[in-house]
């Protein structure tokens, strides 16, 4: 019986929960801003290599004006 019990009292705490158990930020206001900036600032870099890595950074080297191509 105490085991149902203590089933029942987990299962609630855990369904009751938003998200995951442990926070993954401070509840202080401040320290949970600087954590979501720096968690921001981890994705944006992210892209940036991400950019990089499949060399879509380079510069093109397309002409802004229609050529021929041929001998005119």
């Amino acid at each position: 019986m105490r085991s149902l019990v203590f089933t029942v009292l987990v299962a609630f705490a855990v369904s009751s929960n938003i998200g995951c158990i442990i926070p993954a930020y401070s509840g202080d206001p401040n320290r949970r801003a600087r954590q979501l900036v720096i968690t921001s600032e981890n994705l944006r870099m992210a892209l940036e290599e991400w950019e990089r890595f499949w060399l879509l950074d380079q510069p093109s080297h397309m002409s802004p004006f229609r050529t021929h191509g041929g001998i005119l």
